[in-house]
Order: structure tokens, then sequence, then C-alpha cells
């Protein structure tokens, strides 16, 4: 009972962590049930199978307030569902020796990246044309077997591809992100099947997952309004990556100074990443001001640079189950 507890909690902070930044609930659940113990294999195949059922809910909430492009989903849900069946039964194939490593390797780099995505502003290029078939299938297929190689991944891959592309609306690029990670969940799972057979599937993980996580629903909207997204997304970076980096050093086999030297320097990147963050979140606050203050005096020609900046990341006035949506753009 204690464990389901314990994971229930893991489930609920994972939401958490996605609901104020539109991804990373795979990246955040896998890396907490690597720490707890769970082998490589089995916290993929659970969380992806837990994600049937916050995805399938996603995607109907984002449908349902207009946010999805349906021509996208469908040009990156198909090669995404590809790549994900590809890693799940590839993951499936090898030791849980060679597989922790492996996994903790990708998610030490997509917390990296996080690290930096969220410790600058996001510049869009509102000047791009749309969106083309070559580009979103090989992204879908990468960011597919990334997600399940990983644990997770189809957000923190996808999700700022799109959004630095500045060819959709941020909000229709979650919603659609969001809606073809029902399919990509699905396949990874059937992967995982193939690979692992039912007794791969950890069915009181998911239970207790799923349950922390609809349970972390409406507080996650509630948060989005509360903790910014460019301090939230840094210090779940930080998280990450240092709880991967003890896998890797042990699997690196380092003793002596060397750990300490590591946690040192990592330590010190966090540190930096989220004074970055809290300057980049004053900048967006100051640009924000400005353009609000120069259109109440009438002055509607603001900086472009200005009013992109506000723009970009201020949040509408829009439902709590919508507000997330702004929130992972934010700064």
């Amino acid at each position: 009972m204690r464990k389901l507890l314990i994971l229930a909690l893991v489930g609920l902070a994972a939401q958490l962590v996605d609901g104020a930044l539109g991804m990373a609930y795979g990246l955040t659940s896998s890396t907490l049930l690597l720490f707890a113990g769970v082998a490589p294999a089995a916290a993929s195949a659970s969380v992806h199978l837990a994600e049937i059922g916050t995805t399938l809910a996603a995607g109907l909430a984002h449908w349902r307030f207009g946010n999805v492009d349906w021509r996208v989903v469908a040009r990156i849900a198909l090669p995404g569902a590809v790549g994900a069946f590809a890693g799940a039964t590839f993951l499936s194939a090898i030791s849980t020796e060679a597989a922790a490593p492996w996994m903790a390797a990708i998610l030490f780099t997509l917390g990296a990246y996080l690290l930096v995505r969220f410790s600058r502003p996001l510049r869009a290029n509102r000047a791009a044309g749309r969106l083309r078939g070559r580009f979103l299938a090989p992204l879908g297929l990468v960011a597919g077997f990334v997600d399940a190689t990983g644990g997770g991944g189809w957000g923190p891959v996808a999700t700022p591809a799109l959004l630095v592309s500045g060819r959709m609306e941020p909000r229709k690029v979650i919603g659609s992100v969001d809606t073809a990670e029902f399919v990509v969940a699905g396949a990874a799972s059937a992967g995982f099947l193939v690979g692992l057979g039912a007794e791969g599937f950890l069915l009181s993980t998911v239970a207790a997952l799923l349950i922390g996580g609809l349970i972390a629903a409406p507080v996650a909207a509630w948060l989005v309004r509360i903790v910014p997204a460019q301090l939230l997304g840094a210090t779940i970076g930080g998280v990450i990556v240092l709880t991967n980096a003890r896998t890797l050093l042990r699997a690196g086999e380092l003793d002596g100074p060397a750990p300490a030297l590591v946690y040192a320097v990592l330590g010190a990147g966090w540190l930096v990443a989220l004074v970055l963050a809290g300057r980049a979140l004053r900048r967006t606050r100051r640009a924000r001001a400005v353009a609000a203050a120069g259109l109440a005096a009438g002055a509607p020609a603001v900086a472009p640079s200005l009013a992109s900046a506000a723009t970009a990341s201020t949040p509408r006035p829009v439902a709590p189950a919508d507000r997330h949506l702004v929130a992972a753009v934010e700064g």
C-alpha cells in the first residue's frame, strides 16, 4: 500500500509538471520510477499505458477548445507511432543492465535541454510558411522513438520544434502534440506488449500513476496561474539531470573525487540556468508592461519586439483546462 501511495504521488507530481509546462509527464514519471528502482522497460511500458488515459482526456479537451490542427496531427502521429513501436521493441530486447544507462542518458539529455530551453526566452519565426510533411514526419519518427526508449520525450522533442518554427499558434502546437500523443502512447504500449508480454506492465503502477494524474489535473490548472513556467521548467530540468547523473556515474564505475566534482559542476550549471530563467522572466514581464502601457496610452506603434515578447508569453483569459497552453511558452 505504501508503494502504491508513492507511485500515486509520482503520477501527481508528473501531472503537475505537465499541466504547467505542457510537456514532461513521461519524462518526470519515468525518472522518478527509475529512481525508485523500477526496471527501465517496465517503467516506460507502465508510463505509456497510463498515458493512453491521460492523453485521451487531454486530446478531447483540446478538441473541445479548438486547439487541434488535424492536418498536423495526422502527419506527426503516424510516424510518431512507428518510431514509438520501434523504440519499445528495441528497449524490450536489451537487458536491464544495458537499458538503465541508455535510458538514463536519454533522460539526462532531455533534462539538460529543458534547462537550456527555459533559461532563455523562446524566439518564434512568425514569417515562416506552412508546416510540411517532410518536416513533420521525421520529427514525429524521432520524437516517438525517443519517447519510447527514454520513457518520455514526445512533448520535449516535438513541442519546442513546432513552437520555434513559428508556423502555428502556441495553443495549437501543444493541443496538436498532446492529441497525437494518444496514438504514440498506444503504439508504444503495443510494442511493449509484443516485446515483454502482458507481464511487462505493472498494472498497479499504471493505476496509481493514472489516479495521481487525475487528482493533480485541477491542481495543475491552479498552479499554472501562480508559478511561472519559466522557473518551473528550469527547476524540473535540474532535478532530472541530477537524478539521472547518478545512474550514469554508477554505470561508468567512477569513484574517488570524480562523482563529487561532476555533481558540483552540474549543480553550478543548474544554478546558472535558474538565474538566467529569472532574468528572462523579468525581461518578458517588463516587455509586457511596456506594451500594455503603450496600448493604454493610445500608442499602437509599440516596438514590434516588445509587442511580440508580450503577446508570446501573456496568458489569455481562458478556462483552466486551456491555460497551460500559453504557460508552456511563457518567457
